[in-house]
């Protein structure tokens, strides 16, 4: 005779409540942590729109408020610090609201700030995530130090992302100066690439993904990923002559919103759908030429919200036009 377990009531109310709650979350809640400008797409503002068409929840936190992204002549605002994220934590916390799929990091200003940032991530690893999702927390991580070899945040951060943030990222996006500075390997050559890749891969990194690396490409620029599984993925895409801000933000969105398909989909997808917006936003930008009106940077703000259909459906190929 087999036995019947019985059935608690309070695990029929928790089935509820897990029931009611992936309705609640949709495909997936998302915490981003990342910059805000009051104007234009950048950090958070790049992120979220993308990430929304794309049938996620995002609750976002303000790493910075600035007026504008930092490429104008001039911006004014305030950077956040660790106490700041404490204190929104805290009412995330008492109101029982980390219930979330996949936390998103971007640009971090202050060493005190990503320290609590690596204490939040963990703090969410730890919770039981079945509570909403039937999988764990997925972290992403853009380790945001610089790019042309110039390191625009304090150098102070760099050891910061490599002993706190790197171990405990699920997917970590650098660029390939950002690849070179965290895991000390010069990039000359695709081998190399894989090199710095395999040795972000010890750190701790279930996925490395080096967004735009510029060797050995002739007139592309390439992307190169490698998870623990031994998977790698190479996506070639065309170099845009024109300076865009944002666009990491947005990679980094996309990427997340795709992951679900694996390694070799979500890359090339994302890198799609971001083709398809900064040639939209060139487009724009020529169209504006003659305006004097409008400074040069303003007018490569990214397109966005022009671009939906490509968000939802991405092109076949990033040298569709």
């Amino acid at each position: 005779m087999s036995a019947v377990a019985k059935q608690n009531p309070s695990d029929t109310e928790t089935s509820k409540t897990v029931g009611a709650q992936a309705k609640l979350h949709g495909r997936g809640r998302v915490l981003s942590i990342q910059s805000h400008v009051v104007h234009g797409y950048v950090g958070n503002d790049a992120a979220t729109f993308p990430l929304q068409v794309l049938g996620f929840e995002v609750d976002a936190i303000h790493s910075v408020q600035f007026s504008n992204h930092t490429g104008y002549k001039h911006f004014k605002g305030q950077v956040l610090g660790s106490s700041d994220l404490e204190s929104i934590m805290s009412g995330l916390r008492s109101n029982n609201l980390l219930h979330y799929s996949h936390v998103l990091t971007g640009y971090i200003g202050s060493v005190s700030f990503l320290e609590k940032v690596s204490e939040v991530v963990t703090e969410l690893k730890r919770m039981d995530k079945t509570v909403c999702y039937s999988q764990r927390l997925s972290a992403f991580c853009d380790p945001v130090l610089g790019d042309d070899g110039d390191m625009y945040v304090p150098k102070e951060l760099l050891s910061v992302y490599k002993e706190k943030l790197v171990p405990i990222a699920d997917i970590i996006t650098p660029n390939q100066y950002e690849a070179e500075w965290l895991s000390d390997v010069a990039i000359k050559s695709q081998s190399d690439a894989f090199t710095a890749i395999d040795r972000l891969l010890d750190m701790g990194a279930q996925t490395v993904i080096i967004t735009s690396t510029f060797v050995e490409t002739g007139q592309s620029q390439v992307l190169l990923g490698k998870n623990k599984n031994g998977e790698i993925t190479r996506v070639e895409m065309p170099k845009i002559k024109a300076h865009f801000t944002g666009t990491g933000d947005l990679f980094n969105a996309l990427l997340l919103a795709w992951s679900h398909e694996g390694l070799q989909s979500s890359c090339e997808k994302a890198v799609c759908t971001m083709q398809a917006v900064l040639r939209r936003t060139l487009q724009h930008y020529e169209l504006l030429s003659g305006t004097d009106c409008v400074s040069a940077v303003e007018k490569l703000e990214l397109r966005l919200i022009q671009s939906k259909k490509d968000i939802e459906s991405p092109p076949s190929s990033p040298y569709s036009t």
